[in-house]
């Protein structure tokens, strides 16, 4: 791959967003070094090794091996680096405002570090308003010779989704900058140019879209970048729980929230994307960006009631889940429930804000026995989760063994592949809640309740059956 281009690029922080990140670029040609403090994260990518799990980021990681260094040392990547893109966490306090620590922190190592050329320190992180005036002053104080025309601050938001975060660094619909320097604007240009011209070959398992349009190259003032991403995750959440709202009153005038949301996401104003009801939203964006802009508002004395009930609505779906199952079973106390699926999402093993973190916590105080299984995910709940008691079961087949109950959670598809036959055949009680509206077809004798659908298949009672429980492996 030609490297004429080539730019020296540091990036601070190896979470989900600074991994994918330095990988990408380091694809593109750049010669990249990531920065993180925690030991554990570096050894394990300098052995080649990845902390999280992402489809295909391995292969690219491997692909790409030649032009990524790791360290914890500031002082070996930040002196010679043209860019610098900060994606450390900033996640929320109990007062819904973000986090900026790891923010301060990262920004006074890299002033602190900075050499005296032309550099550009970039925010990737998901910031309020305002942060990128307040991240200048800190390189103001903090660096060596700091002179205004030298150091360039720019916003640069990413709209990934855990789970396609390659196919949305590779295929972007928009490069979002934000910045008062224009030098600073035209070396991102400079460092984005292979996908804004899409001349790079695909990677394998990660194809160019037929068709795809070049992605839009935005320019903003940094507050107007730091608001776009806020905004953006706030109307997605606003369209999922606008979908569970509706979901709710199709279930009472006996109406289909899939068919629903089919007809109107072809009106072009509406579309199909996110107009999904279920468990409701998680992960790490959603709730931390509707709390922050909540908050931000307060401060101005400014009300947000939509985005509220879009939180409001968001609450009432996990609750929702576990009152679909006392509607069958009544009292849960000592009732055994299989929980299929921890990760917020598929293809991830991320468990921020998880509904079915919520899920657990209320069976457990209800006094079910919870048995739980993941394909990706379980390890990270052992050190996550360790305040919630559960079973651990090494397939979904033994997880629902036994079980009065199953709750799909995560809409993996090993789920959605799962023979249900089998499955169902080991339960005590044949009773399916599926939180995602995946299954679309179980034995005749299983009651199956979705979120805003009409009964797919119900009977007029449970039957307890027979089933050997010794034989469940967790």
């Amino acid at each position: 791959m030609p490297n004429t281009e080539s730019l020296n690029v540091a990036v601070v922080g190896t979470g989900y967003v600074g991994l994918g990140t330095a990988v990408m670029l380091a694809y593109l040609g750049h010669q990249v070094t990531g920065i993180d403090i925690d030991e554990r994260k570096i050894e394990m990518l300098r052995r080649g090794e990845l902390p999280i799990y992402e489809p295909g980021l391995a292969d690219l990681l491997h692909a790409s091996e030649s032009r990524l260094t790791w360290t914890s040392d500031y002082a070996a990547a930040i002196p010679e680096a043209d860019v610098i893109i900060v994606c450390v966490g900033t996640p929320p306090l109990p007062d819904g405002h973000p986090n900026l620590r790891y923010i301060a922190e990262a920004a006074r190592s890299v002033a602190q570090n900075l050499n005296g050329k032309f550099q550009v320190i970039v925010n990737k992180s998901t910031v309020p308003v305002g942060t990128g005036d307040w991240v200048t002053r800190i390189l103001e104080d903090n660096a060596p010779d700091y002179h205004a025309n030298r150091y360039a601050v720019v916003s640069n938001p990413e709209f990934l989704r855990e789970g396609t975060a390659l196919h949305d660094s590779l295929y972007p619909d928009r490069i979002v900058l934000g910045s008062a320097s224009q030098e600073g604007i035209e070396r991102l240009r400079q460092l984005y140019r292979r996908l804004l011209e899409q001349d790079f070959t695909p990677p394998e398992g990660v194809p160019r879209p037929a068709g795809l349009a070049r992605p839009q190259f935005v320019t903003t003032s940094l507050n107007s970048a730091e608001m776009i991403k806020y905004a953006a995750n706030a109307f997605l959440a606003l369209k999922i729980s606008f979908a569970n709202e509706i979901a709710g009153l199709c279930e009472r005038v006996d109406a289909d929230i899939e068919e629903v949301v089919h007809g109107i996401g072809h009106d072009q104003r509406i579309g199909h994307r996110f107009l999904v009801a279920g468990a409701g939203w998680g992960g790490s964006c959603f709730a931390k960006d509707t709390a922050a802009l909540i908050s931000t508002g307060a401060e101005y004395d400014y009300e947000m009631p939509i985005l509220q009930a879009a939180v409001d609505v968001n609450r009432h779906q996990r609750q929702l889940v576990v009152s679909k199952l006392q509607r069958h079973l009544h009292r849960l106390q000592g009732k055994r429930v299989a929980v299929l699926g921890l990760a917020f999402k598929p293809n991830t093993d991320d468990l921020r804000d998880a509904p079915a973190h919520d899920c657990i916590a209320r069976l457990m105080e209800l006094g079910a026995q919870v048995v739980v299984h993941d394909p990706v995910a379980m390890e990270q709940a052992r050190r996550e989760w360790t305040h919630l008691s559960y079973q651990e079961a090494s397939s979904a087949y033994d997880a629902v063994r036994g079980a009065d109950a199953v709750i799909l959670m995560t809409e993996w598809q090993d789920y959605h592949d799962l023979d249900w036959e089998q499955a169902v055949a080991s339960m005590r009680r044949r009773l399916v809640i599926d939180t995602r509206n995946v299954l679309r077809q179980l034995p005749s004798d299983t009651v199956l309740e979705q979120i805003g659908r009409r009964r797919v298949q119900e009977t007029h009672a449970l039957p307890i059956l027979p089933v050997p429980v010794s034989s469940v492996h967790v």
